[in-house]
């Protein structure tokens, strides 16, 4: 019994030093915010965040998710091996939603990080569309 739980601590040191020695992989973004400036309302705004991995181990990106139901992000769903680039595009639907919006896109990985997931933002400001102001005006008053 002492030589089966001595060899099993043996495997266990092992197994984890050698995942010790293996370097997470590193997230390098262009830009982790994105300004769309003006927008009109109707149309879906979109942007690729482009990446890098610069990590010495492939890059997974697990789950990416919006602080809302009016963005969504899509991303590769295979490794991004070291040395190698990837993008994460964001779709944001302006339609009924004018005014200013900061949003947020979160990725779990298994990136090195300080958090538990990286962010990513977008922002920006919803005009109402010709069509909209011109349906908006006033009816005649009834006498």
């Amino acid at each position: 019994m002492k030589k089966i739980l001595t060899l099993l601590a043996i495997l266990c040191t092992a197994f984890g030093l050698q995942a010790q020695d293996t370097e997470p992989p590193v997230f390098k973004f262009e830009k982790t915010t994105h300004d769309f400036g003006t927008l009109k309302e109707g149309p879906v705004a979109t942007y690729s965040f482009k990446f890098k991995n610069v990590g010495k181990s492939p890059l997974i990106i697990q789950s990416c998710s919006a602080s809302c139901g009016c963005t969504i992000p899509k991303w590769s769903k295979d490794p991004i091996m070291p040395g190698k680039k990837g993008t994460i595009l964001v779709k944001y639907n302006t339609k009924g939603r004018v005014g200013t919006f900061n949003k947020t896109v979160y990725i779990k990985s298994n990136a090195k990080s300080l958090k538990d997931r990286f962010e990513l933002g977008i922002r920006g400001t919803v005009t109402p569309s010709e069509k909209a102001k011109t349906s908006k005006k006033p009816s005649p008053a009834k006498h």
